[in-house]
């Protein structure tokens, strides 16, 4: 099955939909173009747009190339810039140049000579350097009102110069023609079909004459001026955006399709980095969180503590130690998360993720030194000084020596084990040894959801988690921070320990809403 393409987008779409190979289409290309499909777009020009389609896929692409663009010479030189591409093949038709559309007066067009055009099609094989380059030889003879005769003996006489295939078109509206033509034909080259005018036929019924290759060769040009027409007509009926918002794909739906992560993923190789760049922040803000009626309509993030969301309260404590670049993961209740000047990434998988992975829906925004905050968690201004100015490590979190003596009713908190003297006081850090899973006996503190990273801090964390993502999906789906952590323990990596004694506050329910306070 070859499916239709005119650009490096549809070329793409065309392959992910499944396809086997692509029909590059002279009328949807010059169609793309806004020209007629009468050679009015130049050869060189259709190359052009098949070296972008050829980029985009990995698919083999056969090129409608009329009827060679000219006499046997012309063949010649397509042939050779075609192969110089990656074209798998070319197909030509027994027309006089420049050609015009087969659906258009048919019966009025004047085919080649047949001398003339196996001459092209022996100049096409003779000069192919690829073994595997297909010479598609297309018969137009019932286009042309001259019978089954005329098209078994053109068919046969192409076959017998060197084609690879023979192309049999019709444009009867229904497939008598085709049938017609395969009871009589007896030679090994295998012939492929255009079903564009008789598309009530069952493709079952071709496979059972012997046909095996199907070209439609329009489809996907006409879905495009279908919807695009209506969508445009109803754009302008009612100035609305959101009257087609729902119906059309999303923008990074084309950001997807372009790979621009790969470029920015290749930007980090290869483009020069400042040493002065700034630190950004990410805020984890896609859970519900325990707050009944108050997050009928907004996520927790954006509930009001003392006069402004919760989210709020981040951004202007972020500003204040210069942070201004400030990307948050949203989840649930997503639109209502719509705070100005912020990057915004959507986890809309976050009832059934887990912290780690929405770090890892952020994955390209994790370049450079970056702090990553959770959004239920407020802290005195003193906490992220304190981080962002002590530590010096690659990776540095911040831990509450005085877990104990607070009460908290976390019931699983972040406990962490440490090695050596941690004091705020004399601007001493420590080294993590252990998170997450630390008897209470053993600990020495309680993480509290901020850590920073610098430089190959960031590197290493983005690597771990490609990692994950590629060898461990479904871990990296259910996974806490603290998970993170412990693997980047194993690998030999330091995390330093800034300790601080309480001045925060968890907001998991609204009882923590109701008790906390603005610092």
């Amino acid at each position: 099955m070859l499916m239709e393409a005119h650009n490096g987008l549809t070329a793409k779409l065309v392959e992910e939909a499944g396809f086997e190979a692509i029909w590059g289409s002279g009328l949807s290309i010059s169609a793309a173009l806004g020209v007629r499909d009468s050679n009015e777009a130049s050869w060189t020009q259709v190359l052009e747009v098949l070296e972008f389609m050829n980029d985009a896929t990995a698919l083999p692409i056969l090129l409608d190339g009329d009827t060679g663009y000219g006499n046997f010479n012309n063949v010649r030189r397509l042939v050779t810039k075609l192969e110089q591409r990656g074209i798998a093949g070319v197909c030509l038709e027994d027309k006089l140049f420049p050609k015009t559309n087969s659906f258009i007066d048919g019966e009025r067009q004047a085919l080649a000579e047949i001398d003339e055009f196996c001459g092209k099609i022996r100049a096409a094989k003779d000069t192919q350097l690829d073994p595997d380059f297909q010479i598609v030889a297309r018969t137009e003879a019932f286009i042309a009102g001259w019978g089954l005769q005329e098209a078994l003996l053109r068919a046969t006489a192409y076959a017998e110069s060197g084609a690879d295939v023979i192309l049999v078109h019709s444009k009867r509206k229904d497939s008598k023609e085709i049938m017609d033509f395969m009871a009589h034909w007896s030679l090994d080259t295998p012939v492929v079909i255009v079903p564009t005018k008789y598309p009530t036929e069952p493709i079952a019924s071709f496979v059972e004459a012997g046909i095996t290759n199907f070209i439609f060769a329009n489809q996907t040009v006409r879905t495009v001026i279908s919807a695009v027409q209506k969508n445009l007509r109803l754009l302008r009926q009612t100035n609305d955006l959101m009257s087609v918002e729902k119906e059309i794909a999303k923008v990074d739906e084309i950001f997807r399709l372009q790979d621009v992560q790969e470029l920015q993923q290749s930007e980090e190789l290869y483009l020069p980095h400042s040493q002065d760049e700034e630190t950004k922040a990410l805020i984890l803000a896609a859970t519900k969180g325990n707050f009944g009626s108050l997050v009928a309509d907004r996520p927790k993030c954006m509930l009001y503590l003392k006069r402004k969301p919760i989210l709020s309260w981040h951004v202007e404590n972020l500003n204040r130690q210069g942070v201004k670049t400030i990307g948050v993961v949203r989840g649930y209740k997503k639109e209502a998360v719509n705070l100005s000047g912020l990057h915004y990434f959507d986890n809309d998988e976050y009832d059934e993720t887990g912290e780690l992975f929405s770090l890892y829906k952020a994955r390209d925004f994790l370049k450079g030194d970056m702090l990553i905050a959770y959004g239920d968690v407020i802290y005195d201004s003193f906490i992220l000084q304190n981080l962002l100015t002590q530590g010096t490590s690659p990776l540095t979190i911040a831990v509450d020596a005085g877990w104990a003596l607070r009460g908290r009713r976390d019931k699983e908190p972040d406990l962490v084990a440490t090695r050596g003297e941690c004091s705020p006081v004399k601007n001493t850090t420590c080294v993590l040894e252990g998170i997450g899973k630390v008897p209470a006996s053993q600990a020495t503190g309680e993480w509290i959801g901020l850590f920073v990273m610098r430089g190959s801090g960031t590197e290493l964390v983005a690597r771990t988690l490609d990692e994950m993502a590629r060898d461990e999906p479904a871990m990296l789906r259910k996974s806490k921070m603290d998970e993170l952590f412990r693997r980047l323990i194993a690998k030999g990596e330091t995390i330093e320990v800034v300790h601080t004694f309480g001045h925060w506050q968890d907001l998991d329910e609204e009882a923590d809403l109701l008790e906390s306070r603005p610092i």
